[in-house]
């Protein structure tokens, strides 16, 4: 076994594979550019060396640099975890040259899988089910558009060096084709050095499934069941789930045989990941192979109690794998979301910034191995097994910054429970419990996902977010057994506040502890709803007033400058909320609504409709950069009259392009920015007059 490793990766994956090294005893070295001089995966590792400017091209990206770091250390092997240079056959080879063994798969392997199209004629050749579509290459627009139309729309048009949702676009028509082969082209460029694009059929109504899979150098393949990759936005996985709620085991069989199969043609070892896309009928077909490991590996970790990382580490240095496949097991249910620094109330534009709070929910893990055995009863230790779990893989840090030069991911949150519907409420319960202020984030889509029937009865496909919310994300509207919790939660917050100023006069009654607040008023979405709050006991035990009902508080959690706020119902229920005060009252998200509520008594209520309102200021006539970003071309000039939908400019930003467009006819009055130019979040990019 090596005795140091170099992770040439920065982010949450450098810190998941610092913490297998440190426990199997092996020294490791980090490498970090400008802008990550203090990132936590510097602060985890023994030794850390600068290898360059933020830009990863400049760093992240030079094989050069990473070969002289793990000189300059003595490292003696290096994993290169996921995007960067973990998949450029070059890497590995020049790591081969230099006498450093790659913790991942053979250089051949790299490139006959890298590249997708060759990857498309090696599966077909190996029995693997494949896709129909053009696997040549396209020089240019006009010859996309002549091959999407033979192949018949819809049609998918890919990087064949792509992976991460980038370089791919969905066309439906010629022009959607032309656009997309623009698009894909240029980010392929940008992002792989590689602008080779090619064309296949979409599959409509798809699911998103891979086989994990994990060989050794002495001819061993196993396939370690499958994820569920279907919920995604852009073809950027957002939740993954394993096993799939789809797959009979049948099904599973013969995708992992697939799997093997195809990963034995190249000569495959180490961790790799066979992608299929899978119709309503449970056909599946190949779509490409990743020979890395996968961002959202820790749910197979999770369901097979194996850890990927430490079973790469072994097999690179020439151990035999542990495990038959007879002996993979399937245990429970996992589940991951991808908890990213983006605006969901903004089409999920990237944020960036400083993380002024970053307070994850509490790891919880079972007690493992023979010392927990030597602790408890066996039955206890069992049932030690079966209790929810928690697990948080993140590279950031309270007070950390965000930065426009990497992916915005914060942090992977994952749960495991016996069964689906256990692991998606502990999964619920965690992302509520989870604070991240300072960036705008996804965690209120995350919250209203897990809340969705569709999604908890397991009917995904790729197209799921589009389905759910095609008018973009605007927050659930929460059913009333939901807002009465929001309810209780900010009467209890006004009466404890309003105690802690002396502002009530409590009179006990008939000697008792009992002390009534009387009625209030909560508003909350535009509605007013009357409530009651009446402190049984003074240690926390709370009834409520709501219609009909009187529903009993065991215990309310919250002091003023709390920012969750726990509510323990009499009937076991337990409520997270996050709470924030505001001048007028108190902003509470939960379940993925965001909602501005305030407690008033019921003559103030009625004064309320008769307060005027502020109008926000109409903005049409701009054209407001909707991210942090670089300004990659600008299409119109002064004096260009535009029509609706016209394309106006393009941003990049966390290396994916977006196409800015009109939203109705208009002539430039005037261009503020020019192609180069770094903006920031609403800056005014163009102005426009009426024709």
């Amino acid at each position: 076994m090596f005795s140091k490793l170099l992770i040439a990766n920065r982010g949450e994956i450098a810190c998941r594979v610092i913490k297998t090294a440190k426990r199997m005893g092996i020294a490791t070295v980090a490498v970090y550019s400008d802008a990550d001089r203090e990132a936590l995966h510097v602060r985890m590792a023994d030794e850390a060396v600068h290898i360059g400017a933020s830009a990863a091209q400049d760093s992240y990206l030079s094989i050069d640099k990473i070969i002289a770091a793990c000189r300059e250390t003595g490292a003696e092997a290096v994993h290169p975890g996921y995007g960067f240079l973990s998949e450029n056959p070059k890497f590995a080879e020049a790591l081969e040259v230099a006498g450093i063994t790659f913790v991942g798969p053979p250089v051949k392997a790299i490139e006959a899988m890298g590249d997708k199209i060759t990857a498309k004629k090696l599966a077909a050749a190996a029995g693997v089910s494949t896709v129909p579509g053009h696997m040549g290459l396209i020089a240019d627009a006009d010859e996309a558009v002549t091959i999407a139309r033979q192949v018949g729309y819809p049609v998918m048009i890919k990087a064949s060096a792509g992976g991460g949702g980038k370089g791919m676009r969905i066309a439906f028509d010629d022009a959607e084709a032309r656009e997309g082969f623009e698009r894909s082209k240029s980010e392929a460029a940008s992002s792989f050095g590689d602008d080779r694009i090619f064309i296949e059929k979409f599959v409509t109504q798809p699911r998103h499934i891979e086989i994990q899979l994990i060989g050794d150098q002495h001819g061993n393949v196993l396939y370690l069941n499958e994820r569920e990759c279907s919920i995604q936005r852009r073809n950027q996985k957002v939740i993954e789930e394993a096993p799939s709620p789809f797959l009979d085991e049948a099904t599973r069989r013969a995708m992992g045989e697939q799997a093997v199969a195809l990963a034995k043609a190249v000569g495959y070892t180490s961790a790799g990941t066979v992608e299929f896309i899978v119709d309503g009928e449970r056909k599946f077909y190949f779509l490409e192979m990743n020979t890395r490991l996968q961002v959202e590996h820790p749910v197979t970790e999770l369901i097979t109690g194996l850890d990927l990382v430490e079973l790469m580490l072994r097999v690179a240095s020439g151990e035999a794998l542990p495990l038959s496949q007879d002996q993979v097991q399937l245990n429970g249910w996992a589940m991951e979301s991808r908890l990213y620094a983006e605006d969901p109330y903004r089409n999920f534009l990237p944020s960036t910034g400083r993380l002024t709070r970053y307070r994850p929910p509490p790891e919880v893990s079972p007690v493992f191995g023979t010392d927990g055995l030597n602790m408890m009863l066996m039955e206890d230790w069992e049932a030690e097994q079966q209790k929810p779990r928690v697990r948080n893989d993140t590279g950031v840090f309270e007070g950390g910054e965000i930065s426009t030069f990497y992916d915005p991911m914060i942090a992977k949150l994952c749960t495991w429970a016996p069964t689906r519907l256990e692991a998606i409420d502990t999964m619920a319960a965690a992302l509520h419990a989870f604070e991240v202020e300072g960036v705008r984030n996804n965690l209120p889509f995350l919250s209203a996902i897990m809340d969705q029937d569709r999604f908890r009865e397991g009917r995904l496909t790729t197209g799921y977010i589009a389905d759910e919310f095609p008018e973009g994300f605007q927050g659930p509207t929460l059913a009333d057994g939901h807002l009465f919790e929001v309810v209780g939660c900010a009467v209890m917050m006004a009466l404890v506040e309003a105690e802690r100023h002396g502002q009530i006069v409590r009179t006990p009654l008939g000697g008792s502890h009992n002390e009534s607040f009387g009625e209030w008023v909560v508003v909350v979405g535009g509605r007013q709803i009357q409530t009651s709050a009446r402190r049984v006991d003074p240690d926390g035990y709370w009834e409520l007033g709501y219609l009909d009902s009187a529903p009993l508080v065991d215990r309310f959690i919250w002091a003023p400058g709390d920012r969750l706020a726990r509510i323990e119902w009499h009937t076991q229920q337990l409520s997270i909320l996050k709470v924030n005060p505001t001048t007028s009252g108190c902003r509470i998200r939960y379940r993925g609504a965001d909602l501005k509520v305030m407690v008033v008594r019921p003559h103030i209520a009625a004064l309320l409709p008769l307060m005027p309102v502020k109008v926000a200021p109409d903005m049409s006539r701009f054209l407001l950069c909707p991210m942090p970003g670089q300004v990659v071309r600008i299409d119109v000039v002064e004096g260009d009259i535009v029509e609706d939908g016209q394309v106006l400019a393009v941003v990049e930003a966390m290396k994916m392009e977006n196409v800015l467009k009109a939203e109705k006819r208009a002539r430039v009055s005037k261009v503020h920015v020019a192609a180069g130019a770094a903006l920031a979040v609403d800056q005014v990019m163009v102005e426009f007059e009426a024709v």
